[in-house]
């Protein structure tokens, strides 16, 4: 599909859905993408925490309630989008989970295949699921600057310390699925590419560090010497679906203070 057959006015700013967004890394970025001028959609397992986020974004921006693992759910999660607010151009796919059984990192010998299951199924099929949507609309009717970010981690790169072996093997094949995508999707101009968090100061970091001393232990093992925030992520997600990063595609952007080099 060529230029010419592009959705939507010009003058109309540029819609990205994120899902994951009701708190944490999805409601920072999700913040970042109204600074930058696009409408937001803020997508959340938690209706009640993306209707918070989306009310204190203000007009035009809104809330929807969805678990990216229901292949039915996300299907019609983009057919209202579509319908009601208009082709969505930026994608960003931050919905993740990691099961800590007891608070604790399960060993292999003792995972359970509930855990694998369901790790899977929110960190890689949540991904897929919402990818194949937005791809299946852009086939219809592109939009200029189509962009989708996903969500790995510097875990799926070291093997992680402190994620169990379900969640290191899901973002795993995350990495690999967005290059894939990256491929199939750039006939349309759209790119693809991975955001690798490191230690970022999160809900999901704290409930793997037992106090706030283990949390300042961590920080002296990256160069930068501090723990990330979510504003660090949602920069880099914001230079990513800018149009100046229009020839950067199927990449993993490491945001880890040196924590991991390559």
């Amino acid at each position: 599909m060529n230029g010419n057959d592009m959705a939507g006015s010009s003058t109309e700013s540029r819609l990205a859905v994120v899902t994951g967004a009701g708190r944490g890394i999805g409601e920072a970025i999700a913040r970042q993408l109204v600074a930058d001028g696009l409408r937001v959609v803020a997508v959340d397992i938690d209706g009640g925490n993306a209707a918070r986020v989306a009310q204190s974004l203000g007009t035009p921006h809104a809330a929807r309630t969805v678990d990216v693992s229901d292949e039915a759910a996300v299907q019609a999660l983009f057919q209202d989008i579509e319908s009601t607010l208009g082709p969505v151009s930026v994608l960003i796919c931050v919905a993740g989970l990691l099961i800590l059984p007891g608070g604790e990192r399960p060993l292999i010998k003792d995972m359970s295949m509930d855990t694998w299951e369901r790790s899977f199924a929110v960190n890689m099929r949540g991904a897929f699921l919402c990818s194949r949507e937005y791809l299946r609309q852009r086939e219809a009717a592109n939009v200029a600057h189509g962009r989708v970010v996903f969500f790995g981690s510097v875990a799926a790169q070291l093997g992680g310390y402190r994620s169990s072996s379900a969640y290191i093997a899901a973002k795993s094949a995350v990495h690999g699925y967005a290059k894939a995508f990256a491929r199939e999707a750039a006939h349309l101009g759209i790119t693809s590419n991975v955001i690798a968090p490191g230690l970022i100061d999160t809900e999901m970091l704290r409930s793997t560090v037992t106090s706030s001393g283990a949390l300042a232990a961590a920080a002296q093992s990256i160069p930068l010497g501090r723990v990330g925030t979510v504003d660090d992520v949602a920069a880099a997600v914001s230079y990513l679906v800018s149009p100046g990063a229009a020839y950067i595609t199927g990449d993993v952007i490491d945001v880890n203070g040196g924590y991991r080099m390559q």
